[in-house]
């Protein structure tokens, strides 16, 4: 069945899913979400009034040029809550938005300069950023998310604040990173004796054995711009000492947790009184506007033992909200196929979840590269590495993000010489893994539209809305003749048809939110791909059969011999089974069919 013929997609995109009744949402397990993540900045502007944040003067003063891919371009909530039946629409359940808290508005080297219009330069972690509207416009949203019956994602920052500490050694945004086998902790008690700095076992260590300095002394001589001593919000962050204040991290050994994630001030997570001030803030954000998940920025970054304390006490914070299935997830971000690190988040952190990186390289890798599909297989097998089966049913899988690029721009990379129709047809396949296969599929705003990106962080940061910036205007968007100098939320883009299709799918089966994975069958060369998804309650079992090559496919899979018929959700399924425990399948060019036995 082709993309652009798929009657079922032609009579739904357009049609907003009815809203859900207030206690049927909060009943839904993670599992059974489909995210839609979104930049409020680069999505639609609902108030050109709050467009320079209620400053004055240049871009540097106001972090808001909409011609300039690193600055503010006039998105705000107010937008996101127009734009709700576009989401949901779509199929999404679920919506996570990048930081909202206000930012430092504009930092980096001079002449480098750009600004805080994602959200993870936090100045105040109390307030919503003036760019993009008020604590009130937050809570309509909240609001008016709930009443559709669609969730809200906060997406989170611990690891680190604004750039506002410098070091008096250091010139600039070089700071060489000191370790403490060259630096040792100068910290003190009050009578001189060294302090215990660490965490015994799962315990936050006392307020009297982590004893507050009366004289600092760090590896570096820290100093402050007088007009930003007080900028940070709650005031306690104001105060250097709950920061490691040791250098840029290199990203590996103790760096990893102690050092500034590219000047950006680290915090030291081992302290107590920053572990309580992250409680009472997040917890302070659940009490208020009763959002339903966290994902967690920079979360392999920050001391292990900080999780297993701060996730139970947002868990409950949640519970006392009435809020059962609170989906908390961290990230941590590897470019490869490699699950040993993202199960540090489960494994070793006790996050319910982490954002499933190693997902996006196999996708990236196969259908947007020459990979085979054992790869895929041998991304599933490891999912014993995180836990239990539950615990990988309620990984957020992607294709692209803001940080890493979209799959568009690896498939155009890859293949150079592909036309538009071949590109589609790579998108919407791997939409159908992300939305078929084990895992939370999060959708990236714009790929819906086609947008293709020319690489990863700013360059993979479109505006959905009308754009005034050249390099994201000159893209050649996939499916359409649009550009983003116009605005994209078009409910008959081709893509946009394909994922609301098969978003619907998923929600209407059990077995592809819940389901058990079995892998069926594998090629080691670009070819067949195919699993099983079986509902654990009623034992309905749905098959999913991909093709990543560019050519016709014919095979036979090994199924259960105890289903002989098949009944076809999306593609020509067989009617039959050709023997017991065999099913011949044929599928077109990077084509892809979801049968459910009968």
């Amino acid at each position: 069945m082709s993309l652009f013929t798929s009657l079922v997609a032609l009579s739904m995109a357009g049609t907003t899913p009815a809203a859900a009744p207030a206690e049927d949402y909060r009943q839904r397990r993670p599992e059974d979400e489909i995210i839609y993540f979104l930049l409020p900045d680069r999505f639609e502007n609902g108030d050109p009034s709050n467009d320079r944040g209620g400053l004055e003067g240049d871009r540097l003063m106001t972090g808001y040029d909409p011609s300039a891919k690193g600055f503010f371009h006039g998105g705000d909530l107010q937008g996101v809550i127009q734009r709700l039946d576009y989401i949901q629409s779509l199929g999404a359940t679920a919506i996570w938005l990048s930081p909202v808290f206000k930012n430092k508005v504009v930092q980096g080297p001079k002449g480098r300069e750009s600004a805080g219009y994602h959200g993870y330069w936090v100045t105040d972690f109390t307030r919503v950023d003036p760019h993009l509207g008020t604590n009130a416009d937050f809570k309509a949203l909240v609001d008016a998310a709930h009443a559709r019956g669609m969730k809200v994602y906060m997406d989170i920052l611990i690891n680190h604040t604004a750039d506002v500490i410098e070091m008096a050694e250091c010139d600039g945004y070089d700071c060489p990173y000191r370790s403490r086998a060259d630096y040792p902790y100068l910290r003190r008690a009050a009578d001189g004796a060294p302090i215990n700095s660490g965490f015994a076992g799962d315990a936050v260590p006392s307020v009297e054995n982590f004893a507050r300095l009366t004289d600092p002394n760090f590896a570096y001589t820290v100093k402050i711009d007088p007009r930003e001593e007080d900028i940070k919000v709650p005031a306690w962050l104001n105060d250097p000492i709950y920061y490691h204040n040791r250098g840029n991290s290199t990203f590996t050994g103790e760096s990893a947790t102690m050092g500034d994630f590219v000047g950006l001030d680290d915090l030291m997570t081992e302290d107590p009184r920053v572990v309580q001030g992250f409680i009472d803030i997040y917890g302070d954000w659940i009490d208020t506007y009763k959002v339903d998940g966290f994902r967690i920025d920079t979360a392999k970054h920050v001391n292990p033992e900080f999780w297993r304390v701060f996730t139970p006490a947002m868990l409950d914070r949640a519970a006392e909200n009435g809020i059962p299935h609170f989906h908390i997830f961290g990230e941590y971000a590897t470019g490869d196929m490699d699950p040993t690190i993202t199960a540090q988040g489960t494994r070793v952190a006790g996050l319910p979840a982490s954002l499933d990186f190693p997902f996006f390289a196999a996708v990236r890798d196969v259908v947007g590269g020459d990979r085979a599909p054992d790869w895929l297989e041998k991304l599933f097998s490891a999912d014993p590495l995180y836990g239990d089966e539950a615990v990988a049913l309620q990984l957020p899988t992607f294709t692209g993000n803001h940080d890493f690029g979209r799959f568009a721009y690896y498939a155009r990379k890859a293949f150079p010489a592909a036309d538009d129709a071949q590109l589609l047809r790579r998108v919407e396949l791997a939409h159908a893994l992300l939305l078929g296969l084990r895992g939370v599929p999060v959708l990236y705003a714009g790929d819906e539209q086609g947008f293709t990106g020319d690489g990863g962080d700013q360059d993979a940061r479109e505006d959905m809305f009308a754009s005034k910036v050249a390099v994201y205007n000159d893209n050649d968007l996939i499916g359409t003749d649009a550009t983003t100098a116009e605005s994209n939320f078009d409910p008959d883009h081709p893509l946009y048809r394909a994922l609301a299709r098969l978003a619907k799918l998923r929600r209407d089966h059990v077995a592809l939110r819940r389901g058990r994975q079995i892998i069926r069958s594998y090629a080691e060369k670009p070819g067949l791909f195919a699993v099983s998804r079986i509902d654990p309650a009623s034992g309905q079992e749905i098959l999913l059969a991909f093709n990543t090559a560019n050519a016709p496919l014919s095979a036979n899979v090994a199924v259960d011999p105890a289903k002989n018929s098949y009944a076809a959700l999306y593609g020509d399924c067989p009617a039959a089974v050709a023997a017991p425990g065999q099913l011949s399948i044929q599928l077109p060019p990077l084509g892809y069919m979801i049968c459910e036995t009968r």
